[in-house]
C-alpha cells in the first residue's frame, strides 16, 4: 500500500499474507472486502466513463476516439509522475531502491519485463476501436460479452486456472442471455464478427496478462499503469498523428467550449481510476473476475442510459437476455463470495 500526505492509504495491490480471517466477506471466502470494494469501484468507473465519452464523442460530435484516448493516457502518466515525484505513491510492493541511472523511476529491464502487457494493451486498445466502426451496437454488445469464455481459456493456458461446475455454468448463462438479447439484431457480417472476436481475444490476453504479470513482477497497481503509458504513449501519438486526427482536433469547433473541456477533464480523471481499478480489481481478484464485472456493469450502463438519454425501444426478448445475464453474473459473485 502507498501512503499518501496525513497518513492516508492508498490500495496498491493484494499484499502477501493479508486479506485473510477478518478481512474475508464470509468464513472461506474467495473474494475479500478489499476485492469487493475493488470490483465495485470498476464498475463504477466504468460506466460514469462511458457516459462523459458518450457526451463527449455523441452530444458535442467529437470525430476523433483515438486524440480523447492519447488525452487519458498523457493525463495519466503525468499524474503518475507527479505523485510519484512527490513520494505519495509508489510504483513498488516492497519499495527497493531504484537504480541511480534509472530515467523513469523504474529500472530499464523493469519496462522490457512488462512490455508484454503494454503491447497486450495496445493490441487490445487498437482491436476494440476498430470492432465498433463494421457491426451495429446490438451485435457489437452482444457479441463482447463473449469475452468470458476467451478469458477463461487464456487463464487455463497462461495459468493453468481451471474453474468449478458453478462458475462454467454462470458463464454459459451470460453467453446464452447475450445472443438471447441481440436475436433479433444479429445480421451475419463475417468481417464484422471476426474483428470483434479478435477484440475479445485480445482482451482475453490483456487481463490475463494483467494477473500474471501483475503478481510476479514486484510492480503494484501504479507502476504496471505507469509501465503501460511510457510504452504505449508514444505509439497513439504517432498512430494520432499519421490517421491526421490532431488536424481534426483543431480545427473542432467546440474545442475551447467549457462544457466540452470539462467533459474532457472528467473522461481522463475517470480514465485515471478506470485503469486503476482494472490492475487493482485483476490482481487482488482474478482475470474472470474482471471480466464478470465487465458484464454486470453493462446492466447498469444501459439501466442508466436509458433512464439519461433514452432512444430505446423496449424490447421483450431483450429485457429477457439483459435478465439472463444479469442473473448469471450474481451467479458467479455469489459462488466467490462463498469460495466455490
Amino acid at each position: 500500500m502507498a501512503k499518501g500526505g496525513g497518513g492516508v492509504l492508498l490500495p496498491v495491490s493484494a499484499e502477501p499474507g493479508k486479506g485473510d480471517g477478518e478481512a474475508e466477506l464470509f468464513k472461506g471466502s474467495a473474494m475479500t472486502r478489499r476485492g469487493a470494494v475493488a470490483a465495485l469501484s470498476y464498475m463504477s468507473c466504468s460506466v460514469l466513463l462511458v457516459m462523459f465519452n458518450k457526451a463527449a464523442l455523441s452530444s458535442y460530435k467529437f470525430p476523433c476516439a483515438n486524440v480523447i484516448t492519447l488525452l487519458q493516457m498523457v493525463c495519466s502518466t503525468c499524474l503518475l509522475y507527479v505523485l510519484r515525484r512527490l513520494k505519495i505513491i509508489s510504483f513498488t510492493n516492497s519499495e527497493p531502491s531504484v537504480p541511480s541511472d534509472s530515467l523513469f523511476f523504474v529500472p530499464f529491464r523493469m519496462l522490457l519485463r512488462t512490455s508484454p502487457l503494454s503491447l497486450s494493451y495496445l493490441l487490445y486498445m487498437l482491436a476494440s476501436m476498430e470492432s465498433i466502426r463494421g457491426v451495429n451496437v446490438p451485435m457489437y454488445t452482444t457479441l463482447r460479452r463473449t469475452t468470458v469464455v476467451f478469458t477463461m481459456i487464456m487463464e487455463y493456458f497462461l495459468a493453468k486456472q481451471k474453474h468449478t461446475p458453478p462458475i462454467i455454468g454462470s458463464v454459459v448463462l451470460i453467453v446464452f442471455g447475450a445472443f438471447v438479447a441481440g436475436a433479433r439484431d444479429l445480421s451475419f457480417d463475417a468481417r464484422g464478427y471476426a474483428i470483434v472476436f479478435v477484440a475479445n481475444i485480445t482482451t482475453a490476453v490483456y487481463l490475463a496478462t494483467i494477473n500474471r504479470i501483475g503478481k510476479s513482477s514486484g510492480l503494484n497497481s501504479f507502476g504496471l499503469m505507469w509501465c503501460n503509458g511510457l510504452v504505449c504513449g508514444p505509439c497513439v501519438l504517432f498512430l494520432t498523428y499519421i490517421q491526421g486526427d490532431l488536424k481534426q482536433t483543431i480545427e473542432f469547433p467546440y474545442l475551447y467550449s467549457p462544457g466540452f473541456q470539462v467533459v474532457l477533464l472528467f473522461s481522463c480523471m475517470l480514465a485515471f481510476l478506470l485503469n486503476y481499478t482494472i490492475f487493482w480489481n485483476t490482481i487482488l481478484n482474478s482475470a474472470l473476475t474482471q471480466s464478470m464485472c465487465g458484464n454486470l456493469k453493462d446492466f447498469f450502463t444501459v439501466g442508466l442510459g436509458w433512464v439519461l438519454f433514452g432512444g430505446l425501444p423496449f424490447d421483450l426478448l431483450n429485457v429477457i437476455g439483459q435478465g439472463l445475464g444479469f442473473v448469471g453474473s450474481g451467479m458467479y459473485a455469489y459462488c466467490k463470495i462463498k469460495g466455490k
